[in-house]
């Protein structure tokens, strides 16, 4: 989930919320499967492949997130969540070969990528520079085994 801006003598408080929800969160037995696009196939900005765990522990461990760092972020910030792995952005301008990509796209719908463990969640935060966005780690919180 994005947080947007978050001021740097809240970050503590926000990892200690975080630590708390983690905690209590088991692994998290993911699966990878089909590809989308945000905001839509039309006017596409993102690509990404869609994330699912039959247990429903992932959308739980969510809506726990969400509320613990609330707090912390501008209010009503948040959509539907939509878990998935961003696989792509699209510059402002570059829709020229969307068409294609769609076309390549759709037969993806429902291809199964492959299957994984999440044992832990990370706060990373986004430095946007001149040649694109750096990512930096700033906390790591184990799930239990």
């Amino acid at each position: 989930m994005f947080l947007g801006d978050v001021r740097t003598a809240q970050v503590a408080a926000l990892e200690e919320s975080a630590a708390k929800v983690c905690a209590g969160c088991k692994v998290l037995k993911l699966s990878a499967q089909g590809i989308g696009f945000f905001p839509s196939p039309q006017r596409a900005r993102v690509i990404w492949a869609g994330v699912d765990d039959d247990s429903g522990q992932l959308s739980k461990l969510q809506r726990q997130l969400e509320e613990a760092i609330r707090p912390f972020t501008p209010a009503e910030r948040w959509g539907k969540f939509t878990s998935h792995i961003t696989l792509g952005r699209f510059k402002p301008g570059y829709h020229s070969a969307t068409p294609n990509l769609l076309k390549h796209a759709t037969s993806l719908y429902q291809f199964h990528f492959g299957d994984w463990q999440a044992r832990e969640v990370e706060i990373v935060r986004s430095e946007l520079t001149s040649a694109g966005a750096r990512h930096v780690s700033l906390a790591s919180f184990l799930l239990a085994e």
